[in-house]
């Protein structure tokens, strides 16, 4: 379905038109890049992350069933839990995550908070999820191959009790 304003077509989803979601003036409104982001963890300065996953959020569906009622289950809210957050560079000569990671395997676990920040083409903070209580709980160390020329790349898996979009 689409309306006419200003000889712009106007594409509506639902009952909604085209002006109710923001590009009435006919500008478009293109979404951030996936590749411009950075990452800030409490103390912990590195640049340059190939790739970063693991934003969200779940809520544990607890299903119960009331006594006399067959046929209809009823679904109540459980625990909130959030994946792990994995992120991976190149091999530099900072140390600074391995050796957060080395702590904890020593038994020395640090809580750290941080951030993962979107960024928009000019470098502008744009959106940004922050997590807490953060703890790196497994480093893998890069693949080698003698017939590659990929860059070698570490992971580190950072464990966290909350996250949020800020």
């Amino acid at each position: 379905m689409a309306s006419e304003k200003n000889g712009w077509a106007l594409r509506t989803k639902g009952n909604r038109t085209a002006e109710d979601i923001g590009v009435a003036d006919g500008q478009r409104v293109d979404p951030y890049k996936n590749f411009r982001f950075l990452v800030e963890i409490d103390g912990i300065t590195q640049a340059s992350f190939a790739e970063c996953s693991g934003l969200g959020s779940e809520i544990e569906v607890i299903e119960y069933r009331e006594g006399g009622e067959r046929t209809t289950v009823r679904k109540l809210a459980g625990r909130v839990r959030h994946p792990d957050i994995v992120l991976k560079w190149g091999v530099t000569t900072s140390r600074e995550l391995y050796d957060w990671h080395l702590q904890a395997l020593n038994g020395n676990i640090q809580r750290k908070n941080g951030s993962i920040v979107l960024l928009d083409d000019a470098g502008q903070e744009k959106v940004r999820w922050n997590f807490s209580n953060g703890w790196p709980c497994k480093w893998d160390g890069p693949s080698f191959s003698g017939k590659g020329n990929d860059v070698a790349i570490e992971t580190l898996t950072i464990t966290c009790e909350k996250q949020e979009q800020a």
